[in-house]
């Protein structure tokens, strides 16, 4: 089942993020299992009714405006919006605006120590975009270095693996954009 273009599953992750809820939190909250609520998400299962109003509960949600698709839509995205998410050998990567599977963009920031880098993607669907807000970055793309430093910024298909790396001694700070979202 769909409302207004996403599936149940779907919209309760987005509902989930947005609360910057992790699934264990939700399913401690909603009397379920983390695994169960990730199945859900992924619409790897069916949900009774009794489960959806469980969650819609611990969600602090009506059931009418979830199916009325009546979310309202946030504008602005404050610090404690933020989600960290973890990285090997990455400082800090943190998503800007939670719940982005909902657009067409995947806004984050990235931060590296000296000599850190962030894992190798292969080459997958869509667009990447990124803003060099401090220190200087080394972006690998298809095996060619491209130096960028503060105020540079670089856009490219992802049709090739690509990594951003740190190789100076202070810290680098990036604003990553992928289109659509990937992170």
């Amino acid at each position: 089942m769909k409302i207004d273009g996403a599936s149940i599953g779907e919209r309760i992750k987005m509902l989930r993020q947005a609360k910057s809820l992790t699934q264990e939190e939700l399913a401690i909250r909603a009397g379920l299992t983390k695994g169960f609520i990730s199945q859900i998400e992924r619409n790897l299962t069916s949900l009774s009714v009794e489960s959806l109003i469980g969650i819609l509960d611990a969600l602090d949600e009506k059931p009418s405006t979830f199916f009325n698709g009546a979310l309202d839509e946030k504008i602005v995205f404050k610090l404690k919006d933020r989600v960290d998410l973890e990285m090997d050998n990455v400082s800090a990567f943190q998503i800007l605006v939670p719940a982005a599977q909902n657009r067409q963009m995947d806004p984050a920031l990235l931060e590296l120590n000296a000599g850190e880098k962030t894992p190798e993607e292969e080459p997958h669907e869509g667009e990447e975009f990124g803003f060099v807000l401090g220190g200087s970055i080394e972006l690998i793309f298809g095996g060619k270095a491209y130096k960028l430093k503060k105020g540079e910024c670089f856009y490219f298909k992802a049709t090739k693996k690509h990594y951003i790396a740190n190789r100076r001694k202070n810290k680098a700070y990036v604003l990553w954009v992928s289109s659509p979202p990937n992170f």
